[in-house]
């Protein structure tokens, strides 16, 4: 199943700027959630993110945060966004069937958000080279994990593609000059 950008809405979890020092390879993880919520944004699909305690660990990282409008991101508590009352409602509000994951950490909030979403009946798809922990094993054991409770491993480039789905439309230039690079 190809993702589709019209029934897609991508997740953005807990990329918080306290917690980007001690988190595995996290320039690159912040690079790649921002190209994601870029294409997104490109390919009009709707952008939520996430951010873990904000009163006590901070906002998410300034890069990202500048990209949504105020309101884009909630604070929870709990691990799994679903499991937050205040963030499931905003998942719910966006009435997408499919969640395209990203952010930190691998092993618990994503895991935790992506497995609890495939319960609810959504499909879900992690993205491999946007998410990160502090311990690569820790990421590599939640991807394999989720792979194997039936949640879709891909990367930046495959979402993009998939929500582009041609050459010949005008998204595509953009995507071509601005994110291939």
């Amino acid at each position: 199943m190809l993702l589709k950008a019209e029934n897609s809405a991508l997740l953005v979890i807990d990329v918080q700027e306290k917690l980007l020092p001690g988190v595995f390879e996290n320039e690159a993880l912040v690079k790649n959630c921002q190209w994601l919520v870029e294409v997104a944004q490109l390919m009009q699909v709707p952008v939520l993110g996430s951010e873990q305690y904000p009163q006590g660990v901070g906002p998410t990282t300034e890069s990202l945060r500048r990209l949504l409008p105020e309101g884009s991101y909630v604070g929870k508590t709990h691990f799994s966004c679903v499991d937050a009352p205040e963030c499931n409602r905003q998942i719910e509000a966006l009435d997408k069937e499919v969640m395209v994951i990203c952010g930190m950490e691998a092993h618990v909030c994503v895991l935790q958000t992506a497995l609890r979403l495939l319960e609810s009946g959504k499909t879900v798809y992690v993205v491999a080279d946007a998410i990160s922990a502090r311990n690569p094993r820790d990421t590599e054991f939640a991807l394999q994990r989720m792979r194997d409770e039936g949640v879709k491993i891909v990367t930046r480039e495959m979402v993009g593609f998939e929500w582009i789905r041609r050459s010949d439309v005008p998204q595509f230039k953009t995507f071509s000059m601005e994110y291939l690079r």
